[in-house]
């Protein structure tokens, strides 16, 4: 990898860490979430800097480029990702639910209520 694209990774990435923090302060990202992209740009400044060990993986996995293995890396995290907003919206979903159930019953006592005193 050259100086160039090595330098303009490490600025992406503390650009990364930047507007994560940024967002955590502005309240628009959970720090739940955030140790997840902030994990994701440290990963991509270490993969930079241990390029040649990247490269001598890759070589033992029986890859020929050491960008290869960095796709499929890249792949797995993101796919953990989903994974994980997967887990987190099916929680949600839940808990809307029981929540909607929760103000139908208490509409529905009230009505029977009104009807009762009416």
């Amino acid at each position: 990898m050259s100086g160039f694209a090595q330098a303009l990774t490490i600025v992406v990435a503390v650009g990364a860490v930047a507007v994560v923090v940024a967002l955590v302060r502005s309240r628009k990202l959970k720090e739940r979430y955030a140790v997840i992209w902030l994990a994701v740009a440290f990963g991509m400044v270490l993969l930079v800097l241990a390029r040649p060990l990247l490269d001598s993986v890759s070589r033992e996995l029986g890859i020929q480029s050491g960008t290869t293995t960095l796709f499929l890396i890249a792949t797995l995290v993101i796919l953990g990702i989903l994974l994980q907003l997967s887990m987190s919206l099916s929680a949600l979903e839940d808990k809307v639910r029981d929540i909607a159930e929760a103000v139908a019953l208490a509409d529905s006592a009230e009505s029977v209520e009104e009807t009762n005193d009416g």
